[in-house]
């Protein structure tokens, strides 16, 4: 079980660390190479969507660590 959190809990920040570099709060971010910005329709969509699925595997990841804390220390 607890080898099953850490494991979400590895792939959930490796995820996060792409996410937070693939915003963009005042040009396009690292989402222009290769012309990832282009796939939605307008960018406000594209910010919400990631915002959105950012906010969702932080949460999973704030989780997964208080579960292992509390397996860990209590």
């Amino acid at each position: 079980m607890l080898t099953t959190v850490w494991i979400i809990q590895i792939v959930s920040a490796v995820m996060l660390i792409l996410l937070v570099l693939l915003h963009s709060p005042k040009g396009d971010g690292l989402g222009a190479i290769g012309g990832a910005a282009n796939l939605f329709t307008s960018q406000k969509s594209a910010e919400k969507g990631l915002n959105h699925f950012t906010y969702v595997l932080s949460a999973i990841f704030l989780v997964c660590s208080f579960i292992t804390g509390f397996h860990l220390f209590g």
